[in-house]
């Protein structure tokens, strides 16, 4: 369990990420008077909502990704790929609630994480069924 403490440590600030985009989102429905459960309002309304359902689709891979690929290779390893994730996910969430154009930095800037994570680990599992 030693190594897996840095992946576990990744994993919560991850969906603190996520909550924080769940708050904004929040914060915003109250700004612009968006009654429940409608989800459509003015655009910057609506940007705040994409920001953290986008965020919410990417977790859905990221975290899985993140503990595959810790069991594949190494869980330190693994916590540093995935530890990357997560300034880009604030940083995407920032620019979205500026402007969708702005959010593409931090799409670019968090998406590789996803990939090595998701990849490295379908390589690291094909290589054990081979090697054993």
């Amino acid at each position: 369990m030693d190594g897996y403490v840095y992946p576990g440590i990744v994993s919560s600030l991850a969906l603190l990420v996520c909550y924080y985009t769940l708050l904004r989102s929040g914060i915003a429905r109250r700004r612009f008077k968006i009654e429940p459960p409608a989800h459509t309002g003015p655009e910057e309304y609506e940007r705040y909502v994409r920001a953290h359902q986008n965020t919410i689709e990417h977790l859905v891979l990221f975290l899985p990704g993140l503990w595959l690929f810790c069991l594949a290779w190494n869980p330190v390893v693994g916590a540093i790929i995935g530890a990357t994730w997560l300034p880009g996910r604030i940083f995407y969430a920032h620019g979205y609630y500026k402007s969708a154009p702005a959010r593409r930095p931090g799409l670019i800037s968090s998406m590789p994480a996803i990939y090595i994570l998701v990849l490295g680990s379908l390589v690291g599992f094909v290589i054990k069924l081979f090697e054993g």
